[in-house]
């Protein structure tokens, strides 16, 4: 297990379906949907900081932390790392630290 409640990051992708744009942080199986690629990307890393926040107060075990992502997330995660996958429509993917989570 990679995420512990003192470290850790978690994988993200920003990106649009139809005229819907949606926020994943895969190893937390959060979805965030919103009208533009901003209020996702900030309505996410909210999401994340929260649940990173939840889980050290009630000392989770890093299984919450470390949760197998839906298969549809993860083949576009690997399709973005490969370049297999048409970027046009993805705003963002990258690794969110859990540190700054951490730091509230």
């Amino acid at each position: 297990m990679k995420n512990t409640l003192q470290k850790g990051t978690v994988r993200c992708i920003i990106f649009q379906e139809d005229s819907n744009w949606y926020g994943v942080a895969l190893e937390f199986n959060i979805v965030e949907q919103g009208d533009n690629p901003q209020e996702v990307m900030a309505s996410l890393f909210e999401a994340v900081n929260g649940y990173v926040e939840t889980a050290r107060k009630l000392k989770m075990r890093p299984f919450a932390l470390n949760q197998k992502p839906d298969k549809e997330y993860e083949d576009l995660w690997n399709n973005l790392e490969k370049n297999k996958t048409d970027n046009k429509n993805v705003y963002f993917y990258g690794y969110q630290p859990l540190q700054a989570a951490l730091a509230c």
